[in-house]
Formats: structure tokens, C-alpha cells, sequence
């Protein structure tokens, strides 16, 4: 299926079989064609502020250009990278990190210790996507040691030695985003922006060599991505679950699990008038009575979401971390139950008393927009499809697709359909943390439990790891009533976890495929160094 390609551009067929023809009749019965030096890819856009690890860059997937202190294995255990080992303090503020030495910059400097505490200083000055706020400073104990001290303990810390690429000190100016300089397995060599990638092999990476030397990513839509794999200029794109049911020659399709989920946030408190700073609304009278939000849950079907709007590439969510270390399996609403959700609407008093089909309580209709962003066409099947199974239990839901301005600006007063999802756990931190109602799109519904808090926080701070993990599984249910999730307070209802979809070349051997995060930049390129031809 692979097309032969000269800088890039695929060459006319007939070129490559007059070519092929002579090779073969001076070819030995042994001769084999070699594979190609080339890679081409279409896995998603271009980020939009570049490649500057300090601002967010890498943090879905691999770096690429940058070498992080530690990584993810193909289990999810962490494992070194440019660290040789690290330990930690027992009150959990130093992360002492130790260096290899033979690492070096793409354009020959070495890699120090005062480049890493250079990297997480800027980061944790910058405030970029990438979460460095824990830093109180980062001090150079020699070229190859360097300790990270933290204002407070933070568990989760370790992702930002998993997700943080370390950038050079003398080369990290205003344009690196656009011309960076890194450690990792490959170099930058072109971008243009709104089409293409063009990187090349690091020669002079510490780690094993990639196989190919040049790996070209193309910035396309979705069917203009469908189109050039079925014309073999592809060896690899991803599509969404829609499409994936389509024939290319030459290729397989491979899905890949993930904890790229999608949910819907209810506001939590009633409507009181109040607003944000902003004046953004806050509160929804309908969404803030808990027996309305467990019912939501009790009575939507999530496996036939998965089969029908999935096309089956996906699992039923049970809440925002399913299968992770942390995730607390008994939160969750497995089968669908509508006559237990009409029940608990009966006797929360919500009654369908003029037999219009739709519940009313004390004046107020069982009745509410869920908003979506328009250009989603997965969020927006979602929706109509959660709008219909909750129908027949009387709550009656009207999507509404938006620009993405309108729905920050109804979020805390509108249910969400929102998609999340991360191999770290501060996401579920500051997805119902009360101390993160309202910042940027963290907690929009403004949920709050203070029992909630207390294992959030205990987690947070927890200086061992399987402590963090039994709090992190409190907060979620405690087994009785308490815990945001749909056994508890019911602050979201998650619907489903993508399958995120690709279509492979036949001889393209990718290795096992990690469980990926939400599907923002390339995490399909976690493992990207260890990919081959096999045929």
C-alpha cells in the first residue's frame, strides 16, 4: 500500500513500476526492496501555539522534539527517560532528580541540570497548560542533580516529570515555539502552518533510533484525511468512530482504548440570581435537585450510546477516570433503569400533573437546554440520542448546539456536554473540587461536598502513592451515599470513552498502543520511537 515518495510528494505510479522493473531485472533472487525512509501521517491538527513544552506543548502525548524526566511504559508504570532515578522527600516537598549525562540538544550543547530547573521555572512562571503551580523553585545540586521543591506536597507531581519536555536555557527565546531545539528523537525541519510537519531523525538521541528518518504530519479534515489514505498517501490516519467503518486498501484499522470521555455537567446549586464575575448566570433550578441528576443517570443507556453512536468503538463511562489506579468501580451505574429513575422522580415529588409528558415540582418544569459545540457532530448525536432515552421518564432535554464563547458563558446556568479525560488525576481534582468552581471550565457547575473536599485534598497531598489512590476512590463513593459520582451526589452524568480510531498501513508495526487521554494533540506519538516497517 505504500506509495513511493522523492521529498515528500508521491511519484506517478508508472515512474515507480518502470523504476521497479529495471531494479529487479539487475536484482540477485535475493534482493530485497528496501522499506521506506519516510513516514506520513494525518493524526490530528497542528497545536496553536506551537512547540514550546513550557506552554503545554506535549503534555497529551509525546513531546517529540523534547525528552521529559520520566515516561509512561506500555502498562502506564513510570519509568526514567532523560532521569536516571528520582526519589522523594518524606514530607513529600524535594523531588531529587538524577540526570544521564549523555544526552545532548539537537544543536550539540549537553543537557543539564540547570536546563531542567531552567524548563520547570519558566513553566511553573508562564502559566501555560502545563500545571507547574506546586513550585516553590528548582536549584542545580550539580550538572546532573537537581531538586524540585514544591510550596506543598502534590501527588500528582510526578506527571509533570512525565508530561513537561525540558528545553534548553541558551536557546529558549521568543521563537522557539516555532523553531524548537530539544533532546528528544527527532528535529523540526519545516513547518507550514496549516498543512504540513516535517521532522527528521535525531542522530544524535541517547535513546534507540527511530526507524525512519523522516516522518511528514499533514494537517487535514477528516474526509480530506479518508480520501488520501484510500489514494496511498498515508500510512497513517486517524478518524473519528463515524467513519471508521470505512474500506481502505492497503490498511487496517486499529482502535485504540482511551479515557477521552464524554459527560455532561450539571449545575449544582439552584438559581438564585447570582453570577460570576463576569456575569456569567450561576445555577439552574431543575439541574440542582439531586433526585433529577441520579434519575438522568439511572435512565440513560450508555452501551446502546456506544453501539450506535460509536459504531461500537468505545465503552460505556462510568465516570471520568474508568480503569485507571484511582477509579472506584462501585460509583457507578452500570444497566440502564428507567422505572427506578420514574420512581425517584415520583418521590422527590417531581409528577407529571397535567399529563403533558413532562414532570413539573412546585411550579418548575423538568426541563433544560444541554448545550454542545455545534461543529461536534459526535456531541451533537450524543445529546439527541441522551434527550430521547429520558424523555419517556418525564425530564425533558433540548440540545442546543453553540460556539464554544456562548457555552463558557452559559455554564454554570446550562448542562455542558463536555469531553475530558487524563492519564493524571488532578483532572478529576479539578473537575469537583469546590476550590475550582468557576475557574476557566474546571467544576462549571459550581459542584460542592465537603466531605468530597476532604478526600480530594487528602489525595492531593498523600506523600505515597496507594494512600493518594484510596482517597482519590472516596471521593468518588465511599460506599454508602457520599462522593460526586452517580451513586452519589451525581454531579455529571459520563456517557462514554472513545475509541480513538486509526487507519494503519498493513506493514506499519506500531507495538501495543497505550491507553490514551483525551484526544487534544498527538498521544497516538507516545510510543512513535518504536515504530517499524514489518514488511
Amino acid at each position: 500500500m505504500r506509495a513511493a515518495t522523492t521529498y515528500g510528494r508521491p511519484v506517478a505510479v508508472a515512474a515507480v513500476l518502470a523504476v521497479a522493473l529495471t531494479a529487479c531485472a539487475d536484482a540477485g533472487p535475493e534482493t530485497v526492496a528496501a522499506a521506506p525512509s519516510e513516514l506520513r501521517l494525518a493524526i490530528g491538527g497542528e497545536p496553536e501555539d506551537g512547540f514550546d513544552p513550557t506552554l503545554g506543548w506535549g503534555r497529551y502525548g509525546s513531546p517529540l522534539f523534547q525528552s521529559t524526566l520520566l515516561t509512561r511504559d506500555a502498562n502506564l508504570d513510570v519509568v526514567p527517560d532523560l532521569a536516571t532515578g528520582w526519589s522523594i522527600s518524606d514530607d513529600g516537598l524535594v523531588w531529587t532528580v538524577d540526570l544521564r549525562t549523555d544526552a545532548r540538544f539537537s544543536d550539540g550543547e549537553p543537557v543539564t541540570a540547570s536546563d531542567v530547573a531552567y524548563t520547570f521555572t519558566t513553566a511553573s512562571e508562564s502559566g501555560g497548560l502545563t500545571d507547574v503551580t506546586a513550585l516553590r523553585e528548582a536549584v542545580v545540586v550539580d550538572d546532573d542533580t537537581v531538586e524540585l521543591r514544591l510550596e506543598r506536597p502534590q501527588s500528582t507531581f510526578v506527571n509533570r516529570l512525565i508530561g513537561l519536555g525540558i528545553v534548553p536555557e541558551h536557546a529558549h527565546g521568543p521563537d522557539y515555539a516555532r523553531n524548537p531545539v530539544g533532546s528528544g528523537p527527532f528535529e523540526l525541519v519545516q513547518w507550514d502552518q496549516g498543512q504540513q510537519l516535517i521532522v527528521e531523525r535525531n542522530d544524535d538521541y541517547y535513546g534507540a533510533a527511530p526507524a525512519f528518518e523522516r516522518i511528514v504530519f499533514q494537517f487535514t479534515g477528516e474526509d480530506a484525511s479518508i480520501a488520501a489514505a484510500s489514494a496511498g498517501q498515508l500510512d497513517m490516519a486517524a478518524v473519528p468512530a463515524q467513519l471508521a467503518g470505512t474500506q481502505v486498501p492497503g490498511m487496517r484499522l486499529v482502535p485504540v482504548q482511551s479515557v477521552d470521555n464524554r459527560g455532561i455537567t450539571f449545575p449544582y446549586v439552584p438559581d438564585t440570581g447570582e453570577t460570576t464575575d463576569d456575569g456569567a448566570p450561576i445555577g439552574n433550578d431543575v439541574t440542582s435537585d439531586l433526585a433529577v441528576r441520579q434519575a438522568i443517570n439511572l435512565a440513560v443507556d450508555r452501551q446502546a450510546l456506544v453501539d450506535g453512536v460509536l459504531e461500537g468503538h468505545g465503552s460505556p463511562a462510568t465516570g471520568p477516570v474508568d480503569g485507571l489506579p484511582w477509579h472506584e468501580p462501585e460509583s457507578a451505574i452500570e444497566d440502564a433503569d428507567p422505572e427506578a429513575a420514574e420512581e425517584l422522580l415520583e418521590e422527590a415529588g417531581w409528577t407529571d400533573s397535567d399529563g403533558d409528558g413532562v414532570r413539573e415540582k412546585d411550579g418548575v418544569r423538568a426541563s433544560f437546554a444541554l448545550l454542545y459545540p455545534a461543529s461536534d457532530s459526535l456531541r451533537q448525536d450524543l445529546a439527541l440520542s441522551v434527550a430521547d432515552m429520558v424523555a419517556p421518564i418525564g425530564v425533558d432535554i433540548t440540545p442546543q448546539g453553540e460556539s464554544w464563547d456562548a457555552i463558557y458563558a452559559r455554564m454554570h446556568s446550562d448542562a455542558v456536554l463536555f469531553g475530558w479525560g487524563s492519564l493524571d488525576p488532578t483532572e478529576m481534582y479539578n473537575l469537583y473540587s469546590s476550590s475550582q468552581a468557576g475557574v476557566e471550565s474546571w467544576n462549571p457547575g459550581f459542584y460542592a461536598n465537603p466531605d468530597v473536599d476532604a478526600e480530594l485534598e487528602a489525595a492531593m497531598t498523600a506523600t505515597d502513592p496507594d494512600e493518594a489512590n484510596r482517597h482519590w476512590r472516596a471521593a468518588q463513593y465511599d460506599g454508602e451515599d457520599t462522593g460526586f459520582g452517580p451513586s452519589g451526589d451525581a454531579a455529571w452524568a459520563w456517557l462514554v470513552n472513545l475509541d480513538h480510531t486509526y487507519f494503519v498501513d498493513e506493514c506499519l508495526d506500531i507495538g501495543e498502543p497505550r491507553i490514551e487521554p483525551h484526544g487534544h494533540g498527538w498521544p497516538i506519538t507516545a510510543g512513535i520511537a518504536g515504530w517499524q516497517w514489518s514488511c
